[in-house]
């Protein structure tokens, strides 16, 4: 986290905060106010004769100590606990926010369950130290200061001291203590984080552990995880634990020091019994702060620990660079020149020498192996990773010159993985954006091929998916998503390998509505079948991150290449005539 968040938080808010505070410091004089009150009210009572009218103005008074006392601490409570609670908030967007701009290669290298600890566990923790420990700790500082104070002014110096003996005690417990919670909570999370991912990856994988009858095997991982995660809370625990015993221990010895010493300065007459019972209060007073500021500073070494954790996945920067200014993706060509791409960290190229024109308006098939650099040459294209200067132009303008947005903006992409969330089919296409009428979201969906299969569902448009879209087909899954893409229109269409799901006769539909649908806009089909790719201006075969072949199906065909041997190996014939 950057140090200037917390100050940019606190300033926006700065005058809920003083007042805050004002209020918190009147309500915690207010309350040491109570046990001079008492102690008077006893050596009123003593003396013979006392006026009545005395007695009741001290109940009066201790009366409206306990009801100043609510209402100050209802009013800094609120304010107070309540900033508590939006910092909560503007640090869990601030989080998400981050997360949006990260890129590709950070995610490929954490789990889900860790990025989930930080927006739950660790936020929340930050909020417990900002919150009701900030608060617990300055409101028994100040009672405690002042009913030392009194103590000292009211009554006797030297009691004082004498009860006050074993606080340097207590004060290395605190800090000893604390820092062992603090290293131990850091473990706590890091379970909590594996325990979190362990979770969502066998929720997300259900049908495949199901498949293949590893539910024993994994309820076993779980409950080792799940072990772990109990004994790490327990070491936490068994350090904690200690703290609270160990200062009243502390204060017994202050109590019993001060029943020995006061008592006997009551019996030679050197305080009176009013003294003593204030005396009394006032150390009882500082007993709950003390037992509190333990107790704080155990949440504080726990956010101190969060804290680091949030400061370290706040301080990542997005690997893909955006220092472009230009806004807009133009109706233009895409030129590539030269194009060569190693993955961080891999030492094989994935893309070696790639040099390519796309007119605009054309149709570009792509095709090859696995792992021949199809998707990385499209991942280039979204500007998922970064690119040298010169390799990459939109137009006659370098990639590297637009915002990242401009390029998002501009490209609608169909990928692989198929995500669909738990929501309507509607609020899919649309992706929750509410600028697309029902008409164009229903258009995409014919344009799609899955208008059919929607209105069969009893709910139509407005039935809702499971998540990932678990409850429909892989099928399904993949035209849903090409309609989000069409929903948009957008001047480069890429469809990733999306119509691996379908059958021959609904992809042969799908592309002959791309043909009439993206007339005079840049189309690129990226796929394993020579069905989806036979159809475009130019297709590209690729083979270890090379272009090995160029042209068109008839041009490739007769070419007698690798792409020759695509096609008998999927049609068993080189009459590529009856299928054209």
């Amino acid at each position: 986290m950057e140090s200037n968040i917390l100050t940019d938080f606190i300033k926006e808010h700065k005058l809920s905060y003083i007042i805050g505070l004002v209020f918190m410091f009147l309500s915690s004089y207010v309350q040491t106010l109570f046990p001079k009150i008492l102690g008077n009210t006893v050596d009123i009572l003593k003396t013979k004769g006392f006026q009545e009218n005395r007695v009741y103005a001290n109940i009066g008074y201790i009366l409206l100590i306990a009801a100043g006392t609510f209402a100050f601490t209802y009013i800094w409570r609120n304010l107070v606990i309540g900033n508590a609670r939006k910092l909560e908030c503007y640090l869990r967007e601030m989080l998400f926010d981050h997360f949006q701009i990260l890129s590709p290669e950070f995610y490929s290298k954490r789990k889900t369950g860790d990025l989930i600890a930080y927006a739950i566990n660790d936020i929340n923790a930050v909020r417990q130290t900002l919150g009701p420990a900030l608060s617990m700790a300055i409101n028994g500082i100040v009672v405690c200061v002042i009913s030392i104070y009194s103590m000292v002014l009211a009554v006797n110096w030297q009691l004082t001291l004498l009860s006050l003996l074993p606080v340097p005690i207590m004060v290395y417990i605190m800090i000893y203590i604390g820092g062992l919670v603090k290293r131990r909570f850091k473990r706590v999370q890091e379970t909590f984080a594996a325990i979190s991912d362990r979770v969502n990856e066998n929720i997300n994988g259900m049908r495949v552990i199901k498949a293949y009858v590893q539910e024993d095997k994994e309820v076993e991982k779980f409950e080792k995880l799940n072990n772990q995660m109990v004994e790490t809370n327990l070491d936490m625990i068994r350090v904690s634990a200690f703290l609270a015993p160990l200062i009243e221990i502390c204060f017994t010895v202050s109590f019993v020091f001060n029943l020995i010493w006061g008592g006997n300065m009551v019996l030679k007459g050197r305080i009176s019994l009013g003294d003593f019972i204030a005396f009394n209060g006032y150390l009882t007073m500082i007993l709950a702060p003390v037992i509190s500021i333990g107790q704080v500073t155990t949440i504080f070494q726990r956010g101190m620990a969060s804290y680091g954790r949030l400061n370290e996945i706040l301080r990542v920067k997005p690997q893909v660079k955006n220092d472009g200014s230009v806004r807009d993706l133009p109706k233009a060509s895409i030129n590539i020149n030269k194009l060569s791409f190693t993955y961080p960290g891999a030492e094989k190229q994935a893309l070696k020498n790639i040099s390519l024109t796309i007119p605009k308006g054309h149709t570009l098939g792509i095709i090859g192996k696995t792992g021949s650099g199809k998707s990385t040459l499209i991942q280039l294209l979204l500007k998922l990773y970064n690119v040298e200067n010169g390799s990459i132009f939109y137009g006659d303008t370098d990639i590297n010159e637009y915002k990242n947005e401009a390029i998002k903006n501009g490209i609608g992409l169909v990928p692989q993985d198929n995500f669909l969330f738990h929501a309507s089919i509607s609020d899919n296409i649309r992706f929750f954006k509410d600028v697309y009428t029902d008409d164009a979201v229903e258009e995409a969906a014919r344009n799609s091929c899955i208008y059919d299969s929607i209105m069969e569902l009893s709910d139509g448009f407005e039935t809702i998916l499971g998540e990932r879209g678990v409850n429909i087909s892989g099928g399904q899954k993949q035209r849903i998503s090409i309609a989000r893409a069409l929903v948009r229109n957008p001047e480069i269409l890429i469809l990733d390998d999306a119509l691996s799901a379908v059958d021959t006769v609904t992809e042969s539909r799908i592309l002959n509505n791309l043909r009439t649908l993206r007339n005079n806009k840049t189309t690129i089909i990226v796929a394993s079948r020579i069905s989806a790719v036979k159809q475009a201006d130019e297709i590209l075969v690729m083979d270890k991150g090379e272009i090995k072949e160029r042209g068109t199906h008839e041009q490739l065909i007769k070419k007698g290449g690798i792409y020759h041997e695509i096609y008998q190996y999927q049609f068993g014939t080189g009459n590529f005539g009856s299928i054209s």
